[in-house]
């Protein structure tokens, strides 16, 4: 246990942090040119000079760069037809064709959005500006994905070692019968439940203030808020995702079945908290459900604290819900524990 407590989330803060990027690079691009202007050579010189595509195919016929991205050899297909340059300066209007890759569709979205710069740019070159733009990004000046990616990383992480070794270790002392010696004991139940807790959340906390330190050195995550708030916060979120962990581990009598229930809720918690996709995006009937989705609450607030510097106030619904939260579902798990022991 001692390695998947302290080596294995360094691995993963490590590694997954660079692996799960939604940034693209190298996005390879057909190009298909029947105009052959100085306008869209210049067009063309814009997307090579950007650090996410890659001009791999170069034609006039369309149908060749289509075949290309039927065979997956492509992502993209920039189609530029003829009076190109002629309707862009004379009529100040011409027609421009991107042909997407979307099986995935947050990658079509991307390389649309990477497109759209590029060609905007493009078409405001050498035009008299009347107001220039300079966007301003608040809480990560430099659109890094690592630091927003670590921080949601680092709730998973804390996440498992909570809830899901807190279950296997109750449910082997139900496996091997020292429960029910126990039990027998003048040790009372809450006691032992205490005993069995306690630990984990240490150690749960420990991995939050090494994942934080790991976080600032290799990375450069900020941390603008208050830690104090933040490891008050963990300790409701630990309170709750521990007592769903022992409920788990009450109505579960093998650690096989055990895993197979907490790969159901950590699956549907996890990509139902806004890790990788935003959790105000879901469908209005999602949102609903995800309120008793306890890693939403943390995913949101450590964001909040490390990135922005939010204060209590600012995160009082997540902290006095969590609060409710971890109250009902200790209850709950403590009343069914002493049903089924």
């Amino acid at each position: 246990m001692l390695p998947i407590i302290f080596v294995v989330p360094v691995f993963q803060m490590i590694l997954l942090t660079y692996a799960a990027n939604l940034e693209m690079k190298g996005i390879s691009m057909a190009v298909v040119d029947q105009d052959y202007s100085q306008a869209s050579r210049q067009l063309v010189s814009h997307f090579k000079g950007s650090p996410f595509f890659e001009i791999n195919f170069v034609t006039n016929n369309y149908q060749e760069a289509e075949d290309e991205l039927t065979n997956d050899n492509v992502d993209v297909i920039l189609h530029m037809q003829h009076d190109f340059e002629k309707n862009l300066y004379r009529e100040k209007y011409t027609d421009l064709q991107l042909v997407v890759n979307a099986i995935n569709a947050t990658e079509a979205g991307l390389i649309n959005a990477y497109c759209t710069q590029i060609i905007t740019a493009f078409n405001n070159q050498g035009n008299k500006a009347v107001l220039e733009i300079i966007p301003r990004y608040w809480y990560n000046p430099l659109l890094d994905f690592k630091i927003y990616m670590f921080s949601g990383i680092l709730v998973i992480i804390v996440t498992l070692i909570g809830m899901l070794l807190t279950a296997l270790n109750l449910v082997r002392e139900k496996e091997m019968g020292t429960t029910e010696q126990i039990n027998v004991t003048p040790i009372r139940k809450y006691q032992f439940i205490m005993a069995k807790l306690l630990p984990f959340m240490v150690i749960a906390l420990f991995e939050l203030a090494f994942g934080l330190l790991i976080g600032r050195l290799l990375f450069g995550l900020p941390i603008v808020g208050s830690l104090g708030l933040l490891f008050l916060f963990t300790c409701v979120y630990l309170l709750t995702v521990l007592g769903i962990g022992l409920f788990l581990s009450t109505i579960s009598n093998t650690q096989q079945q055990l895993m197979y229930m907490a790969f159901f809720f950590m699956l549907t918690f996890i990509l139902m908290s806004g890790v990788f996709t935003p959790a105000d995006s879901m469908p209005a009937w999602a949102q609903k459900i995800n309120l008793a989705n306890p890693v939403a609450y943390f995913m949101r607030v450590i964001r909040m604290i490390l990135l922005k510097g939010s204060g209590f106030a600012d995160i009082s619904r997540e902290f006095y819900s969590l609060c409710l939260y971890a109250t009902l579902i200790l209850t709950l798990a403590i009343t069914n524990y002493r049903k089924t022991t």
